[in-house]
């Protein structure tokens, strides 16, 4: 990892570009490839699928009569200019900053397809014994690890402050 102190505070948000390029590439050969509701097995647990969820994780509010659409875009929105204020002005934390820049480029991901396609474009199908977790994409993926890494770093935190005051 670069030398904290010499970060730049753009240049985390080039890693939050890189997640919403590879997100946006790939639900874009997903939906060249395979028709809505189409299932390809790669694995005995894993699936492609074209699926269009409304609604948010888990399809929360999917089935609402659209008004989750703008809220959901707001949402997403809100917290982009949000992490950006955040990137900027802890920069020099670099655990921090790559959790935040992994969820700003799936947030920025979802709020496209919801802006261009009125829904986000899911294909990943996981599946134990007949019971498939909900479909996801790479934007949800990078948002979760995200999230996994700002809990990692806030139980990190307390040793490495307490560390520096010894």
């Amino acid at each position: 990892m670069p030398d904290p102190s010499r970060m730049r505070w753009w240049q985390w948000p080039i890693l939050s570009l890189v997640v919403l390029v590879l997100d946006q590439l790939t639900k874009w050969l997903v939906q060249q490839t395979l028709v809505f509701g189409q299932s390809v097995e790669v694995l005995p647990f894993f699936n492609f699928v074209l699926v269009y969820n409304p609604g948010a994780a888990f399809s929360f509010l999917s089935t609402a009569s659209g008004w989750q659409r703008e809220f959901f875009i707001a949402i997403g929105i809100a917290a982009s200019v949000l992490i950006l204020y955040l990137l900027r002005r802890h920069r020099h934390d670099p655990y921090f900053c790559f959790a935040l820049s992994l969820i700003l480029g799936g947030a920025i991901g979802n709020v496209i397809d919801r802006l261009l396609l009125g829904a986000v474009v899911d294909f990943l199908d996981v599946h134990v014994a007949g019971y498939h977790w909900p479909a996801f994409n790479l934007a949800d993926s990078a948002i979760t690890a995200g999230a996994a890494l700002l809990i990692w770093d806030s139980f990190r935190r307390p040793r490495v402050e307490q560390a520096k005051l010894s």
